[in-house]
């Protein structure tokens, strides 16, 4: 009788969990599934950043006063078509991205965010630099200003009223108005065009007069340009006196006309840059006031612009 409860007691023994083996595993449990948690957040949120929306900082006035400096927004990525990034996270180098039909078309007056293409002269921007513009011209669009009025295919396209009028001119260097886009063109910032927003498959006639007006397009679409010394326009090496584009534009302005740095100076937006469409301000302080306390931070901050539709 006391052998069989000594065994009893001893089975009952060896079948009861060690606590500290038990807490062992609640601890690695809480800790995985903590982690399954964070992994699944980090790519919920990227996945958001890199197709849907995203958020900007405005750090220049050339938007004024429809977008000002300290302005943060967020800019639906998802209207003009999913879009695989075209650059390494974090990084400049430049990676193959793939684009998917849209939900909407860019329409005239859309402010659009977008992939600065490079100054006039270059055949890409070597760096990853977002721009916020108002759209302008369309492809297939004729773009002309006329005493600082902007007239699009012949019709008046009234900006908005509180868009900024300033008197300020950017100097210096290749913004100097002799050096607007295209090359040659002698427009000036008030007096500019017409213009016609190229549109895939549309035909340009080279000659050795147009030849340096296209030159640098035709560079940025992937394709070589030369000239001989007999006037023979080569493209791609082979004479040729008509080049076919091969992608959609646009033709941007900021909304402070005189004091942007937009389409006049280094030319059109392709299809392929654009990342989406302004939305909403949800954040806006003014970075001038001095904001050394916590009172200042408060007195910085432009609550009526909070939650702003962009328009």
């Amino acid at each position: 009788m006391d052998e069989a409860s000594a065994d009893n007691r001893e089975s009952l023994n060896s079948s009861e969990p060690q606590p500290q083996e038990q807490g062992g595993r609640l601890t690695r449990g809480r800790v995985m599934s903590f982690v399954k948690t964070l992994l699944f957040t980090i790519l919920v949120a990227l996945f958001l950043k890199t197709f849907i929306v995203e958020a900007y900082r405005i750090p220049s006035g050339s938007m004024e006063n429809t977008l000002l400096v300290g302005d943060f927004l967020f800019v639906n990525k998802f209207v003009y078509g999913l879009r695989t990034p075209r650059y390494v996270p974090m990084t400049n180098l430049a990676i193959p991205s793939i684009s998917f039909p849209a939900l909407n078309r860019v329409e005239r007056g859309d402010v659009i965010v977008f992939d600065f293409p490079g100054d006039r002269e270059k055949l890409s921007d070597p760096e990853s630099t977002n721009y916020v513009k108002r759209c302008i011209g369309l492809p297939g669009d004729t773009v002309r200003i006329l005493s600082g009025r902007v007239f699009v295919n012949g019709r008046e396209l009234l900006l908005p009223p509180h868009a900024k009028r300033s008197e300020e001119r950017y100097g210096g260097g290749w913004r100097e108005e002799d050096q607007l886009f295209p090359p040659g063109s002698k427009f000036t910032l008030d007096d500019y065009g017409p213009l016609v927003v190229p549109k895939r498959g549309d035909v340009i006639e080279l000659s050795p007069a147009s030849f340096e007006r296209w030159k640098e397009f035709i560079h940025q679409e992937g394709h070589t340009a030369d000239i001989t010394q007999e006037g023979t326009v080569l493209i791609d090496r082979a004479a040729s006196s008509r080049y076919t584009v091969q992608r959609d534009y646009y033709f941007v302005l900021g909304d402070n006309s005189g004091n942007s740095l937009d389409s006049r100076y280094w030319g059109f937006v392709p299809d392929e840059n654009l990342i989406g469409e302004a939305l909403i301000i949800y954040w806006s302080w003014d970075a001038e006031l001095p904001a050394s306390s916590l009172l200042g931070k408060l007195n910085s901050i432009r609550w009526e612009r909070i939650g702003s539709l962009i328009r």
